[in-house]
């Protein structure tokens, strides 16, 4: 056989394999519901509640997605959801990624939420929840789609801010399975928020963190011993210490990592440097998530073709993967067994 026939094999055999990858039941553990909104929706959205973009069509948004960092992004992440005002608003941000949920077999997704991005808008929580729950509850009416949210903070405000948020969500605490940190790392270290996670314990939150994307690995650390997290968002930095990585191994603590976000992100320079299927194979509990899909380039889907076509992951890492995707989750063990051999059946 030729090289180019080889080469031809070779690519027919990736093209089957992204076929059955693109239909594994799959959960998404690590989404920003803001970092859905799709550019069409974000323009059609800005006109129609009257907000000054400094962009008039699709291409210049998409310009703008070449981040130099994650500061950067946050500038465009913040102003696009700014656009976002009543309840109508919020439903077709849900409804939009849910739908998207369905045409990529995202069975369940564990969804970020961050009030305190609409609250300078004017947008009141319970406007937010309305929005958000009735699309919900029609996806799951519909197609049987899987939802849990997250109460997630904005890291880069003081803490005194984030608890009164959380107070703010006693009202709706039974939609929310947990509490989660976002934004800016630097400058913004976990033990900032030790009350805030304390308080959220008392009321029976889950507990997760943004720790080791552009900060260093002693901020996992930070979220393991002083925010007393379950999982770890992002988590690529414990890379720089061998015992963080022993330690996650034992512990079974699970890595919600996102990897065409790590490259848009500059924290790799490129794919072939991301460490995602080493951690894997030494038994990190590594998941495979979109972050903020429509500013990253791609969804669920489309992180896991990059593992394919750029680090040559194999069948069995994808099965574990998927599989690390329901295990990691806050579903309750039944739901969880249900989820798995569904994707066992499938596999």
């Amino acid at each position: 056989m030729s090289l180019s026939q080889d080469l031809t094999s070779e690519a027919i055999d990736k093209e089957k394999f992204a076929n059955w990858l693109a239909k594994i039941p799959k959960a998404e553990l690590h989404l920003h519901i803001d970092g859905s909104l799709q550019a069409e929706r974000l323009l059609e959205l800005a006109q129609k509640n009257k907000v000054e973009l400094p962009y008039s069509n699709l291409k210049e948004i998409e310009d703008a997605y070449n981040f130099v960092d994650l500061q950067s992004f946050l500038d465009l992440y913040y102003l696009g959801a700014s656009v976002l005002r009543d309840e109508e608003d919020f439903y077709w941000l849900m409804m939009d990624y849910l739908t998207k949920c369905r045409d990529q077999h995202i069975v369940h997704s564990e969804i970020m939420v961050e009030p305190q991005t609409y609250f300078p808008q004017g947008v009141e929580f319970r406007t937010m929840m309305n929005g958000f729950k009735r699309a919900i509850h029609e996806a799951n009416e519909t197609w049987g789609q899987s939802v849990l949210l997250i109460l997630s903070f904005l890291r880069h405000l003081p803490e005194e801010d984030a608890i009164a948020t959380l107070e703010k969500a006693d009202e709706f605490r039974d939609d929310f399975c947990a509490i989660g940190l976002a934004s800016a790392e630097k400058g913004n270290p976990p033990n900032k928020f030790q009350r805030l996670y304390q308080m959220a314990k008392e009321r029976g939150y889950e507990a997760i963190a943004h720790a080791g994307e552009e900060g260093p690995a002693d901020y996992i650390w930070q979220s393991l011993q002083q925010l007393h997290v379950s999982r770890v968002d992002h988590g690529v930095r414990c890379v720089d210490d061998e015992g963080l990585v022993n330690f996650l191994i034992e512990n079974k603590i699970p890595l919600t990592v996102c990897p065409l976000s790590n490259i848009r992100l500059c924290v790799y320079d490129q794919m072939q440097q991301h460490p995602i299927l080493q951690l894997l194979d030494r038994g990190v509990r590594i998941t495979v998530n979109s972050d903020d899909p429509t500013y990253f380039g791609g969804f669920l889907n489309e992180n896991y073709f990059a593992l394919l076509h750029e680090l040559n992951m194999s069948k069995e890492q994808a099965i574990t993967l998927a599989e690390n995707g329901f295990k990691a989750s806050f579903l309750s063990n039944e739901r969880k067994e249900s989820f798995i051999h569904q994707l066992h059946a499938y596999c």
